[in-house]
């Protein structure tokens, strides 16, 4: 049964509760494959295929990014259209924009842009400059050792909780003040009144 304060979108593992503590900068890959938007679609398969690569991002001239090209885009808008893939420029078929993200963001909040967007990738900017790229592959490889560790921080806080809880009861006299009270409460064993909380607790 999956953990309450985690859920799947798609193949992205979102975690609900908190930051997972791992950022965009450890598990991203780099440096980032690259094409011009004026290449053809031959040259950017040529090269996915050299590099093993299931997308590559297309950038203009500066090396901004401007668009993606993934194995999809490259089945449905050339090879199903007849189309001659040397004849194509890349921009004429890389889907758009190239959402982004930074070194520092916890992978958390990555998750939740690609299940908001329904995207697999972003694009990794830094100082302006893109030095690398982030895949819902890359957060689902490291989601098994995440969920431990999520699950171990679950169990001490709940053993905190359970630890410090405070038990209401009926009616009685305070322990601390000897004082009739129709919300007593128990405070490490002890059965006090709301005014005398405070200072029974910091004794």
């Amino acid at each position: 049964m999956r953990e309450k304060n985690e859920n799947m979108i798609g193949d992205v593992t979102v975690f609900n509760d908190a930051k997972t503590g791992v950022q965009v900068k450890d598990i991203m890959s780099s440096p980032v494959k690259t094409v011009l938007e004026h290449d053809s679609v031959e040259q950017a398969a040529k090269k996915m295929i050299a590099n093993d690569l299931g997308s590559i991002i297309v950038t203009d001239a500066q090396g901004n990014p401007v668009g993606i090209i993934t194995e999809r885009d490259i089945v449905h808008r050339v090879v199903a259209e007849n189309l001659v893939p040397r004849k194509v420029k890349a921009e004429a078929v890389m889907s758009r924009p190239v959402r982004i993200t930074t070194p520092e963001v916890d992978i958390k909040e990555v998750a939740e842009l690609m299940r908001d967007h329904n995207i697999r990738r972003l694009a990794v900017m830094d100082e302006g400059k893109m030095i690398g790229i982030v895949s819902s592959k890359d957060i689902v490889k490291i989601t098994p050792a995440l969920l431990e560790l999520i699950s171990e921080k679950t169990r001490i806080t709940h053993q905190q909780l359970m630890s410090s809880r405070r038990i209401f009861t009926s009616t009685g006299y305070c322990d601390h003040c000897r004082q009739w009270s129709d919300t007593l409460m128990e405070v490490s064993g002890n059965f006090v009144c709301e005014e005398c909380q405070v200072d029974f607790e910091s004794k």
